[in-house]
């Protein structure tokens, strides 16, 4: 059992983490090739990718809870509690760009890890590109509006017919 663990523990140092999966320098390879057959170093490479996999999701699962924490903590108290009541509970966009910003990585590692189908994200998806454009459309009509003021002005056909 220690070999393995100093098997993975010498390809979680090696290792580039990227898109699909973990990689190791073509030198490193060899070297532990010299020692191990590809089978075990690929089930290293898999345990070590695994592993970030889990400490990500901890990580993002435990930063979108901490902010729910905080959100909903704010409806404690009796009056905003009673304000929710009325359906008067309000969340700034501040707020949801948080919210938004953390559930989407939270998806993106949950990713890797769902058997069944993902949930329809279209909703989710154009809020994030709505949050993403907040306040863009102001400054894209003042780039145009910019734009046509130095633009030459258009020659004025002088040929009557």
């Amino acid at each position: 059992m220690g070999r393995i663990v100093d098997l993975i523990s010498e390809v979680a140092s090696e290792a580039d983490f990227g898109p699909d999966g973990v990689e190791l320098p073509p030198d490193a390879y060899e070297r532990l090739r010299g020692e191990w057959d590809d089978e075990d170093i690929d089930d290293a490479r898999q345990l070590v990718f695994d592993r970030a996999l889990q400490d990500e999701l901890v990580e993002v699962a435990d930063s979108l809870s901490a902010r729910m924490v905080d959100v909903l903590g704010q409806l404690g108290t009796s009056n905003a509690f009673q304000r929710a009541q009325e359906g008067g509970a309000v969340l700034t966009l501040e707020i949801i760009g948080q919210l938004a910003r953390r559930v989407q990585r939270l998806e993106e590692v949950l990713e890797s890890y769902r058997e069944d189908p993902p949930p329809d994200r279209r909703g989710f998806d154009e809020l994030r590109r709505r949050l993403m454009n907040l306040g863009i459309e102001n400054e894209m009509a003042k780039d145009e509006a910019a734009e046509d003021l130095l633009a030459e002005p258009e020659e004025q056909d002088d040929e009557e017919d």
